[in-house]
């Protein structure tokens, strides 16, 4: 008699199969997870490499800030010894200017004239003062004008006051300043030497004459008043 298989075949090949997805389920789902984590892990190290490249910067950056305030701070001293030494080359300057405006206030006042007064605004000085006649002031401003420290006088005023004959009139004027660079350069200027002027044009040389060919019998001198001779008597 033939054997018969009664077992449920098509049961057992589902359950073989179904174990089978399961497994293989299982296996993608950890290559998943794997993945997953080292994906993770690699991001990690590259986020934190990225904050240290940050953080680097940021401390750079703070570095170049305290350098930038650093160099500003140099910069404004700098600036105050510039100015300062600005300050004292025109007080040098100044002293020396001084120096020769009251030496040139003592050689230029003429006689018959007296100061009272005198007050300087910048480069342009006002003199106050008095004198015996209006004479006496034109030359005190004509000796003015001729100094190498004090040009531009300019009369203000000049009025009479009061009765005493030595000190009748009483005047103002203004007066500019030079400083002793400009007068150290007009001096340079003046003691260059005149351009020298070109030398006359020499006269042409007088042409030479041709020379004879040969064969051409000499030429004959030139007439004079007397006549020449035959050579028969």
């Amino acid at each position: 008699m033939a054997k018969i298989n009664l077992l449920p075949w098509r049961t057992e090949r589902r359950r073989l199969r179904e174990r089978d997805f399961y497994t293989m389920l299982g296996f993608a789902a950890a290559a998943a997870v794997l993945v997953w984590l080292l994906w993770g892990y690699v991001m990690g190290i590259r986020v934190e490499d990225q904050e240290a490249r940050n953080d680097y910067l940021k401390t750079e950056i703070h570095k170049l800030d305290d350098a930038l305030v650093e160099v500003k701070s140099l910069e404004t001293t700098r600036d105050n010894l510039k100015t300062r030494k600005e300050i004292i080359e025109k007080l040098q300057a100044g002293r020396s200017q001084m120096v020769h405006l009251f030496d040139e206030l003592v050689k230029t006042i003429p006689q018959g004239v007296r100061l009272v007064s005198l007050k300087q605004a910048g480069d342009v000085l006002t003199l106050q003062g008095v004198a015996q006649a209006n004479g006496n002031v034109a030359a005190y401003m004509r000796n003015l004008d001729d100094s190498h420290y004090l040009k531009s006088t300019d009369l203000q005023k000049t009025e009479v006051k009061g009765s005493d004959q030595r000190n009748r009139y009483e005047f103002g004027l203004t007066v500019k300043l030079q400083s002793p660079d400009a007068v150290e350069a007009a001096a340079v200027e003046s003691a260059k030497p005149a351009p020298a002027s070109p030398p006359p044009s020499a006269a042409p040389p007088p042409p030479t004459p041709a020379a004879a060919a040969p064969g051409t019998p000499p030429a004959a001198p030139a007439a004079s008043g007397t006549p020449a001779t035959g050579g028969k008597p």
